[in-house]
């Protein structure tokens, strides 16, 4: 499925360069254009629905992955897909640190990720698991949450998108947590992930720092289960985490998106054993 993701990138792209090379109105070249274009979103629209869950798995018991007060955005108890079926994202949810600076509207038109409190916090492992991947040498942009920069983020996302997931997911790990179920860590700290591929952790484990590399305007932490360890091929599942929100209520499930919450259980940090 790798495959397929990047060749109906390629097509997309090629659909493109023929309008912008035509001049000849609606020509041979605009034809082959608009044929290109049509196969690349059906490519697109096929691995869409091929990703749809096939039904409503039981939702696997979690510790949350990080420590201290968060907001929970784009999240499955707001709405599924809370992001798209499309890279097993039915069920994802994003994390930032709070409190946080304002979103801005003209200025500044962007700011360093090391600004936000979010950049740099640590992530843990959720429970015991093997490394199945890792993804570490991106790099961490400014953010893009001015107006200017968020016309600039739909763009760079569209662009992102033609290529290879990892364009998307920026630095990123996952996670085998046994059964069939995979857990992913994306937008990570460039050189921050603490362990390597095959590599076996334990609940509470430091696996790596929130950063905001791949597609992400502002430092998070965006965290998804799925069925499988490739991405394009995978299906998203659903978690459950205990969470207190700020009226001191205890729930369990996912928070609702622009809820700020911390974690009823904190994760008892495990040292780090280099391998």
């Amino acid at each position: 499925m790798q495959t397929v993701w990047k060749r109906h990138g390629v097509v997309v792209a090629a659909a493109i360069a023929c309008f912008l090379v035509n001049r000849q109105g609606m020509g041979p070249l605009w034809f082959t254009g608009a044929a290109l274009l049509v196969s690349g979103l059906s490519m697109r629209r096929a691995m869409t629905l091929g990703q749809r869950p096939r039904d409503e798995a039981t939702p696997l018991a979690l510790a949350i992955p990080v420590s201290g007060r968060w907001m929970a955005r784009n999240g499955p108890a707001t709405k599924v897909p809370s992001h798209t079926h499309n890279l097993a994202q039915t069920y994802a949810i994003d994390l930032a640190r709070r409190p946080a600076p304002e979103p801005v509207w003209f200025w500044p038109v962007a700011r360093r990720a090391e600004s936000y409190p979010t950049f740099g916090e640590p992530i843990y492992a959720p429970a015991d698991a093997r490394v199945e991947f890792v993804s570490d040498r991106q790099r961490d942009h400014f953010t893009r949450t001015s107006l200017g920069g968020l016309f600039y983020v739909l763009a760079e996302t569209f662009i992102r998108s033609l290529g290879s997931p990892r364009h998307l997911l920026g630095n990123h790990v996952i996670l085998d947590l046994g059964d069939g179920t995979y857990a992913v860590f994306a937008h990570l700290r460039r050189h921050s992930v603490k362990v390597a591929a095959g590599d076996l952790v334990k609940r509470g484990q430091p696996v790596a720092e929130c950063g905001n590399s791949g597609n992400s305007a502002e430092p998070h932490l965006h965290f998804q289960l799925m069925d499988g360890p490739d991405i394009t091929s995978a299906r998203g599942l659903r978690f459950t985490w205990r969470f207190r929100d700020d009226d001191g209520q205890e729930h369990e499930g996912a928070p609702a998106d622009n809820t700020c919450f911390v974690p009823v259980d904190s994760l008892p940090p495990v040292p780090y054993t280099a391998p």
